[in-house]
């Protein structure tokens, strides 16, 4: 079995596909617009973006984004610091070499190894 895909819903679908874009790599797709867009991971996976006006995630949700080794977990958080973006420094976590931070689109990302 293997995962196709995975709606998630959002309170700006604009800002958070350029988000994962641009810090993740994804790819958006052709019908791209301000109430839903579509990407893809290069693996055959694809994230849907819907906007929503009152969305909350129960609190333990998030999406994880594996990365190869630790210096990339480094990587990403050095990038979304410079970014802007408020993320704790990576820590090693329940075995994983992580971090947590909420996206743009109002749900919990960790990117770890």
């Amino acid at each position: 079995m293997k995962l196709n895909h995975l709606n998630l819903t959002v309170t700006d679908v604009r800002a958070t596909r350029t988000f994962l874009e641009t810090y993740f790599g994804l790819r958006g797709q052709r019908k791209n617009n301000d109430h839903m867009a579509f990407l893809s991971d290069g693996n055959g996976t694809l994230i849907s973006l819907f906007r929503g006006e009152d969305v909350h995630y129960p609190e333990t949700f998030h999406v994880g984004f594996m990365q190869a080794n630790p210096e990339a977990v480094n990587e990403i958080n050095r990038r979304l610091r410079e970014g802007g973006y408020e993320v704790e420094p990576p820590s090693r976590q329940h075995g994983s070499w992580t971090f947590y931070f909420r996206s743009p689109g109002g749900f919990v990302i960790e990117v770890l190894c």
